[in-house]
């Protein structure tokens, strides 16, 4: 069994050694698809010279695509087997799976406007790389553009802090608590079926605001998001739970606040404000279901990952 293998690898690696026009075609375009996000990674980052017509962005595109097409080049045979199985993997995925070549599409495309609108955008690409269980299930879940899931947004502003005038630098953010307080008052922990991992949408949670931790974390992100909060999602051992950015620690005393003093005096008093700050000085609050106030005692504290939701 195991010559047999062998032997049909060995066919597969012959019929890609020898160059064929449509080999140099696959690693161009290979080529071009890779050196868009590094190329974006590295404008965001270098100083603007303002040369005439951008000139010194065009060579940095024209040195980024040279060098990956030598690369690419120079690993033809192992580039070619690769692309070769992957696209046999998206050809079953579009009739027996879900990722599809469509996925890829909407991906890679959702990638690239995230990037360009973000100063740091290799945190992006770190992120997708980085382990996160049930990834890609769990950001399909966060439906925020489902109108129940807006619709359950809005009714949770319009219920809670209306009343609060002044602070319009975190309007937003005020909002968010609102949508937060709806939820953790009335969710209802409910394990997922003996065995398995089931993770609902958002849409669906919304219904009856129950679920267990992924499912709360999920409904909370998109709720959030729905209303132009930015949050992500936290793994730890065992358990997964949204916080939310609040900004930098600057904004710290002001939230601070009014949560203990403006939004959740009673829930809040004598109590500490539980929060993470990232690499780039971001500061991001505790959202878990077992908490009553944002920024609420951290269910376990150890971070394994986290999956950002821009």
């Amino acid at each position: 069994m195991n010559q047999k293998i062998k032997f049909y690898f060995n066919q597969i690696s012959n019929k890609f050694s020898v160059k064929k026009p449509w080999d140099m075609i696959i690693i161009f375009v290979l080529n071009v698809l890779i050196a868009i996000p590094i190329f974006i990674i590295i404008h965001q980052n270098l100083i603007q010279f303002n040369w005439y017509l951008h000139l010194d962005r065009v060579l940095i595109l024209i040195f980024i695509l040279i060098l990956i097409q030598l690369v690419l080049q120079a690993m033809r045979r192992i580039t070619l087997i690769s692309v070769f199985i992957y696209l046999i993997a998206l050809i079953y995925g579009t009739f027996f799976g879900k990722y599809n070549f469509q996925t890829v599409f909407e991906n890679y495309k959702s990638m690239l406007y995230t990037m360009a609108d973000n100063p740091y955008p290799q945190d992006i690409i770190v992120d997708e790389l980085l382990p996160f269980p049930n990834k890609s299930k769990i950001i399909s879940a966060i439906n925020y553009e489902n109108p129940k899931v807006r619709d359950f947004a809005i009714m949770a502003v319009n219920k809670y802090h209306k009343q609060i005038i002044g602070y319009n630098d975190y309007f937003t953010l005020i909002q968010c608590f609102s949508v937060f307080k709806e939820i953790n008052t009335n969710w209802n922990y409910v394990n997922d079926p003996k065995g398995e991992e089931y993770i609902a949408t958002a849409s669906e949670s919304v219904q009856y605001l129950s679920g267990d931790c992924d499912d709360h974390s999920i409904l909370m992100a998109a709720a959030v998001r729905s209303i132009g909060g930015t949050p992500r999602l936290i793994h730890t051992q065992g358990h997964i739970y949204p916080e939310i950015l609040i900004g930098k620690k600057s904004d710290m005393e002001t939230i601070n606040y009014l949560i203990k003093k403006v939004l959740f005096p009673k829930e809040s008093f004598g109590k500490t404000i539980h929060y993470h700050i990232d690499e780039r000085g971001n500061v991001w609050l505790n959202l878990d279901y077992t908490a009553k106030y944002p920024g609420g005692p951290f269910m376990k504290e150890e971070v394994l990952s986290a999956l950002t939701l821009n």
